[in-house]
């Protein structure tokens, strides 16, 4: 039992080049947790769904900008390793800082109107992030960027703007899901359920044309938190998400 667990993690270290504190411990207490942990960040983080691979690491870049989360550094290696440059990483990195401009110019178009009639916060926040962008990170990939990292800031003004811009573009639904997707990993799953919820909504308002499979998603009602008050049960997984 000892040495197949030393193995295992051993065995794990080899293949990633590295290992974090959490392998050692769900190994050691959960194994059957730590397989499905395992099978769960593979499909979501390694195998190759419908985005490039360098699109996927722009996209990671500006997530781990901000979750704040430095210990990513092998997301970096693979930018690089994709392609991605020091001036694309600087856009990037930049874009990400600026999320928050989403936030002030909302404010400042509601609460200073009157004063700044001329100001559309919308508008204004995309202006910048083209201006950081400054034409290093194609459209695209800028565009599933800041979706993700809007989500992964649970800003979902934002997100919905970002949406309704990717819809605008033609991109396709898969790749903003999996976009989106990835905030799972670095600041949990809610997050995702709230862009998600966002989309939802968004979808329901007429304001974009969804694909078939989407358009049949939009028309399902009764999506939520749990309500006692509709008579709905919680899930199987023990709660909402």
């Amino acid at each position: 039992m000892t040495e197949d667990l030393r193995t295992r993690l051993e065995g794990l270290r080899s293949a990633r080049g590295f290992l974090l504190p959490h392998h050692g411990a769900m190994a050691a207490g959960d194994p059957a947790l730590h397989n499905a942990y395992l099978a769960m960040y593979r499909a979501l983080t390694v195998d190759q769904r419908v985005l490039s691979p360098f699109t996927r690491e722009v996209v990671w870049l500006a997530l781990l900008v901000v979750a704040e989360e430095a210990i990513g550094t092998h997301h970096i290696e693979l930018f690089l390793s994709t392609g991605g440059t020091g001036d694309q990483a600087e856009a990037v990195i930049s874009m990400a800082g600026f999320a928050a401009g989403f936030d002030g110019l909302t404010m400042a178009e509601g609460a200073w109107g009157r004063q700044l009639p001329d100001l559309r916060a919308g508008e204004a926040y995309a202006r910048g992030l083209g201006l950081l962008n400054a034409g290093w990170v194609p459209a695209d990939a800028a565009e599933l960027a800041m979706l993700c990292a809007q989500a992964g800031r649970g800003a979902q003004g934002a997100v919905r703007h970002h949406l309704k811009a990717a819809y605008a573009m033609g991109l396709p639904e898969p790749q903003m899901l999996e976009a989106l997707s990835y905030a799972i990993w670095p600041v949990g799953v809610n997050r995702f359920v709230e862009a998600c919820e966002t989309w939802h909504h968004l979808l329901q308002s007429g304001e974009v044309t969804p694909s078939e499979p989407f358009r049949i998603w939009a028309e399902m009602g009764g999506m939520g938190a749990y309500d006692p008050g509709t008579g709905g049960k919680v899930g199987d997984f023990g709660g909402n998400t």
